[in-house]
């Protein structure tokens, strides 16, 4: 047998009756020598086919131990300055609760598309919706895709398996009616101009809530939405950057709102005046009595309240939001003037959301055209 070409290992057997295995790699331009042992000559020339197989196609040998729980977690703190804090803290939560029991001890190269099957219907047998699942395999998705990155898999094997098709929940919006009913029953209420900010510029909770006066512009009629409220374990509540670039952007505000927003103003400036030094100024649009961040908790019984009040169906406030989008393009607004209104990240999500109303503005159109070519 020929002698064996520069870089393609050696085996031999150690003074204790271990084989050993040796090859070279080279990382970052500089040739390494990584060894591997084993009990039998059959087992360290299988695993050195394996690496001489991964150093050809780039990936770096790292220590044979790695689990996939200890690679997660170098993930999810490298991961952590390019996220938003609520965005990490799923992705931590997933990890932690789903993920790192299931498969967190295997070694990462042991990780088989296999080993996510089962996963996947280990959870949905515990009683996990299919869209909390998909969330999971999103999260493992992202981090394997680093780890190709960082050359420690040849593949990602996520992308082999497919998660479980999600139900897409039913969505519910409130009738131009219904709609009406809402207003007039938040009448007069704390929280009037909120609910109409919701249905007429269907904006998130969460960009209401950061909503900052400076950011309001009454007379000429419009807003910024620069910022969300949320919740994280680490920071508390704060207002963060939004959901996606498309997400920051300027609202046109309906005469119904300016009217609804002075107001509120109004209200806003005698609680003020009564808190006295109390009250804790954040220039907030929609705050407590004492100037603090306003608690969805509050926002949701009084939403509720106005419900019951109303007579209306028992609907999420998210719901309000396609109310809003639902209004617009029943009226024949452009759905690329409403995915620019609502914040959407692309028109394609608006026309997939509401594609309910885009088919009835189809059937609108098609009796425009008929009428033009009659003559009418």
């Amino acid at each position: 047998m020929g002698k064996r070409g520069n870089g393609e290992g050696s085996i031999g057997q150690r003074s204790d009756g271990r084989w050993q295995a040796r090859y070279v790699f080279c990382e970052g331009g500089i040739r390494r020598r990584k060894t591997i042992y084993g009990r039998t000559r059959e087992q360290v020339a299988k695993a050195l086919r394996a690496a001489l197989e991964d150093r050809d196609v780039g990936v770096v040998p790292v220590d044979g131990r790695l689990t996939v729980g200890g690679f997660l977690r170098l993930w999810l703190e490298g991961a952590r300055p390019t996220l938003r804090a609520r965005s990490w803290e799923r992705y931590e939560e997933h990890v932690r609760l789903y993920i790192g029991p299931a498969v967190g001890r295997l070694r990462l190269k042991q990780l088989t598309p296999a080993h996510l099957q089962r996963m996947y219907a280990d959870l949905l047998k515990r009683g996990l919706s299919p869209s909390t699942v998909r969330r999971a395999h999103a999260a493992l998705h992202r981090a394997l895709r680093q780890a190709v990155r960082w050359r420690l898999l040849p593949t990602n094997v996520a992308g082999l398996v497919d998660p479980p098709q999600a139900v897409r929940r039913q969505m519910a919006a409130l009738t131009p009616d219904q709609a009406r009913q809402l207003l007039s029953a938040a009448q007069g209420s704390r929280l009037e101009a909120l609910h109409v900010l919701a249905v007429t510029a269907g904006l998130r909770l969460g960009e209401v809530l950061a909503l900052r006066w400076a950011d309001v512009n009454l007379n000429d009629g419009w807003l910024r939405v620069v910022g969300s409220l949320a919740r994280t374990r680490g920071a508390g509540v704060a207002i963060t950057e939004p959901k996606s670039a498309r997400s920051r952007r300027r609202v046109e505000l309906t005469c119904v709102a300016v009217e609804a927003l002075r107001r509120h103003r109004a209200r806003q400036l005698e609680e003020r005046f009564a808190a006295g030094p109390l009250w804790l100024d954040r220039d907030l649009v929609f705050c407590g009595r004492r100037g603090n961040f306003l608690h969805v908790v509050e926002v949701y019984e009084a939403f509720h309240g106005l419900l019951e009040a109303g007579g209306l169906p028992k609907i999420r406030f998210h719901d309000l939001r396609h109310t809003a989008a639902t209004l617009m393009l029943g009226r024949g607004v452009h759905p690329e003037v409403a995915s620019e209104m609502l914040g959407h990240s692309t028109i394609a999500i608006t026309l997939d959301l509401y594609s309910h109303v885009t088919t009835t503005m189809q059937r609108e159109a098609v009796r425009a055209i008929d009428a033009l070519l009659a003559g009418d």
